[in-house]
């Protein structure tokens, strides 16, 4: 059988580490025979689990070299560094060509043993930046489900491990073991769209007293009607150069990048909790159109605005008759 090992370090997430652990596990092949064997392995026989318990692993980090797979989980952000024997271990496993792939937040683990140097990668949205800055030969993705350059592989949260390991499997044993682990583990072989559509695009942030408060607020209540650089600057009493400077002097954004993160946002609350039509949603977060509507909101969340309601809809949102 294929061997898949996870490697369990101190203050591991247990999601993280249950997640490829359970979905591997299912896997069989036609006959009915499990195609994976899967097996925990530690640098020491206990290891402290995220959330007050303690793991006992059976295996020490030899397990590593005799692995087909090698799955990294995500540890606590209150997690210390991983030991240099951990480090020279996956280093080793790597270089004997095994494959090798992260879970969320082990990307950090994967980086610093040097395994993503000039390849594509993705973490969890909300740790990106931080690989980013702290890995600059990394080439981060933030708004990916997970990454395949051949023999290494990367994962954002605990959930998109499970599309990692179904992607694993198929290209191991095929589409239809694939179909079958899916089934087993109650979600699409495939999900439509990618991380992107989970990460919240806050506002550029705004000092308090900004002269810029006024003004901004205007636009949120307006964003159903047209909105112009001109109309803004002169709300704002400036021309329009001096207006977009100090725009991106105070938020890092131009006006115009700012207007359109904002209709983004409104149309994803108008999806989340209406039951309007895509029409009217585009006409109520001012896009010209519902086909500039859609063209846009694929672009920034990463999937359609159907395929987004269909994921984030609320059960008690007000239905498409009511009055918005």
């Amino acid at each position: 059988m294929h061997s898949v090992v996870i490697l369990v370090l101190d203050d591991v997430v247990p999601f993280d580490m249950a997640a490829p652990m359970q979905v591997f596990d299912w896997t069989q092949l036609p006959d009915g025979r499990p195609a994976y064997r899967v097996r925990l392995c530690a640098e020491s026989p206990e290891v402290r689990a995220d959330g007050g318990f303690t793991l006992r692993v059976e295996h020490g980090l030899d397990a590593l070299a005799e692995a087909d797979t090698v799955i990294v989980p995500g540890c606590s952000p209150t997690a210390g560094p991983p030991s240099p024997r951990a480090l020279t271990a996956l280093r080793e496993a790597a270089a004997a060509g095994t494959r090798i792939a992260s879970v969320c937040v082990g990307a950090f683990v994967l980086a610093e043993a040097g395994l993503l140097d000039g390849l594509r990668a993705t973490t969890h949205w909300v740790a990106a930046d931080d690989l980013a800055q702290r890995f600059p030969a990394v080439e981060v993705q933030p708004d990916v489900l997970y990454v395949d350059n051949g023999q290494i592989l990367t994962s954002a949260g605990a959930a998109a491990a499970l599309d990692m390991c179904l992607h694993m499997i198929r290209r191991d044993l095929g589409s239809a073991v694939a179909a079958h682990a899916a089934r087993m583990s109650v979600m699409p072989l495939e999900r439509e769209g990618g991380q992107a559509q989970f990460i919240v695009h806050d506002h550029p942030p705004v000092p308090r007293g900004s002269t810029l408060e006024p003004l901004l607020e205007w636009v949120e209540d307006n964003l159903a009607h047209e909105i112009t650089l001109g109309a803004m600057a002169a709300r704002s009493g400036m021309s329009e150069r001096t207006f977009s400077r100090r725009f991106r002097e105070q938020t890092g954004s131009t006006p115009l990048q700012w207007l359109l993160r904002a209709r983004v946002r409104r149309a994803q609350y108008l999806l989340e909790n209406t039951g309007h039509p895509v029409e009217r949603i585009a006409r109520q977060a001012g896009f010209g159109s519902p086909t500039a509507f859609r063209e846009r909101f694929r672009r920034v969340v990463g999937t359609t605005p159907q395929a987004y309601r269909a994921a984030f809809h609320a059960k008690d949102a007000v239905p498409a008759g009511a009055r918005s």
